[in-house]
């Protein structure tokens, strides 16, 4: 299957279980796999016969401060629902939600989840 990849996706968002997370908010970095047939688009070089990266960015941006999650693997599902939602050319999406500041006393780059989403499955 195809990829259309977005790679460390910097948004601010306020989820977590700590009241000051929620109140505060703080860095997140996505990282986004969208799984389609892109065989259409290399024929015909044309940007309506895919999905636009820039607007899976939008929508990704859109969604992902909807709400205040207490968990990341919350803001992933919806996020990674909403990619689905939008764009019905997309079979599959991969959504890697990485919380660098995650409030842990240890060294670290970050804490993340991956969620799948498949469409026919």
């Amino acid at each position: 299957m195809d990829r259309i990849v977005i790679k460390d996706l910097k948004l601010y968002g306020y989820h977590g279980v700590n009241p000051e997370e929620k109140e505060n908010g703080q860095p997140f970095v996505l990282d986004i796999t969208a799984e389609l047939d892109l065989s259409v688009p290399c024929e015909t070089d044309n940007v309506e016969d895919t999905v636009s990266y820039a607007k899976i960015i939008k929508t990704v941006a859109s969604v992902f401060n909807r709400e205040k999650y207490d968990l990341i693997e919350k803001a992933a599902r919806v996020t990674a629902d909403a990619v689905l939602d939008a764009f019905p050319k997309v079979d599959a999406v991969e959504i890697t939600l990485k919380k660098p500041e995650a409030p842990v006393k240890a060294a670290f780059a970050y804490v993340a989840v991956s969620i799948r989403r498949d469409r026919h499955g």
